[in-house]
């Protein structure tokens, strides 16, 4: 028999917040994390917008040893992961508890890592000079390798790389993992760095939003007077659990995973597809058992580009346009997270779903012509969820869907 699989431990260090309690005071405010990145002018970006995150200080967190491996992404994973851990009162260095978690993150790159240490060898010639800790910030798997060695996981130990539904995939395999009887516990979540070295490529194709007289009104998902994304980063974590191993620990419960959904466009290497989300979509809610009319709220992908956004309302259109299901799109307040995006999005919707309200799509002045059928939420709306969806679509026609509910014993 397939598993039930529960999440009970939850964790985000983003723009909106440090903690869980900061980020549900600013999705219910609508405030957003945007800002200006005064180090983007000087390397020569041609937009400066970017989601706002502190880096954390780990000095007296964390050892040195185990600090020298951390890129940036990972320092967020770390805070992140720890609060995961502490809302799910599960201590990974508790006798009992060894060989029960394992680790699946999502992330698709460590540039900082990368290119200084090129630096390095171009200005030094001398591979000595990069030190012990360079390999291990400059590979793609290093958020998972490092947690996992933090936290002295013993479980299934992974990163999922696949663009902007790195985490969401995570997510989902995770769940699947669990449910299968593979594994009892697996922390899941989603890095993305924010450092300047890391989003360059993305400036240069004119992706972003040119926005920058007003930060907070240049991500604009479905407004017909949207010019690009702006990007964001942090990390999110989710722990995943078998019901029954959940019960028996007394945990406290934050959701459900009901289902997970997957496809890939088949197309160009940078183009969305309705017909892909829509394939994603059916296919979690397929996985789940559930109709369309049975989701509550959904948290579209909306990056704030014409053609993504058109694409995927076209297919939410399609799927519940009839029903009038709530859409909103957290990026208006987080800017597109990219790589951690699937998971802080379901991190972001869980807080939503524990406290009654649906975080508003802001800067929606006017819908463009594909969105102007769907039930757009503008403003913060008081409203029960038990169940909602997920979207995250990525470079390379990778498009992942999560389902996730309420849990009732």
């Amino acid at each position: 028999m397939k598993r039930r699989v529960v999440i009970t431990g939850i964790g985000i260090y983003s723009c909106l917040g440090k903690s869980l309690d900061e980020v549900t005071a600013s999705l219910y405010a609508g405030k957003s994390g945007i800002g200006i990145d005064p180090a983007r002018r000087a390397y020569g970006y041609r937009s400066l917008l970017t989601g706002i995150v502190e880096r954390p200080v780990l000095k007296r967190l964390l050892d040195r040893r185990l600090r020298m491996s951390l890129p940036e992404q990972g320092e967020y994973a770390y805070m992140a992961a720890r609060e995961t851990f502490a809302t799910a009162g599960f201590d990974p260095d508790d006798p009992a508890a060894a060989g029960e978690a394992g680790v699946i993150y999502g992330n698709d790159s460590s540039t900082q890592a990368v290119i200084e240490s090129h630096e390095i060898m171009r200005n030094r010639k001398d591979s000595q000079l990069i030190g012990s800790g360079g390999i291990f910030r400059s590979m793609t798997s290093t958020v998972s390798m490092n947690l996992s060695t933090i936290f002295r996981l013993h479980g299934v130990n992974m990163t999922v790389s696949a663009a902007c539904a790195s985490s969401a995939h995570a997510i989902g395999l995770g769940y699947m993992f669990v449910r299968d009887g593979m594994q009892d516990m697996i922390l899941c979540g989603g890095a993305q760095e924010m450092n300047v070295y890391s989003m360059a490529g993305f400036d240069g194709l004119g992706a972003f939003s040119m926005r920058i007289d007003a930060p907070t009104e240049a991500s604009r998902p479905f407004d017909i007077g949207r010019d690009g994304l702006v990007p964001g980063g942090g990390a999110a974590g989710l722990l995943l659990e078998d019901a029954e191993s959940a019960r028996k620990r007394g945990a406290t419960v934050y959701g459900e995973v009901l289902g997970y959904g997957f496809s890939s466009n088949g197309g160009a290497i940078s183009q969305a597809s309705e017909a892909g989300a829509q394939k994603a979509m059916e296919r979690a809610l397929a996985d789940a058992g559930l109709h369309v009319r049975e989701i509550d709220y959904i948290n579209a992908h909306a990056t704030s580009t014409p053609q993504g956004d058109r694409c995927e309302a076209l297919a939410l259109d399609k799927l519940f346009g009839a029903w009038q299901t709530p859409v909103s799109s957290t990026k208006s307040m987080t800017g597109h997270e990219c790589w951690m995006a699937g998971a802080s999005e379901a991190v972001y919707s869980l807080l939503m779903m524990k406290n009654d309200f649906i975080a508003p799509n802001l800067n929606l002045e006017t819908p463009d012509e594909a969105a102007r059928n769907l039930c757009i939420v503008p403003q913060t709306t008081e409203r029960r969820i038990d169940r909602f969806l997920s979207n995250s679509f990525g470079f390379g026609g990778t498009n992942s869907t999560l389902i996730i509910g309420k849990y009732h014993q």
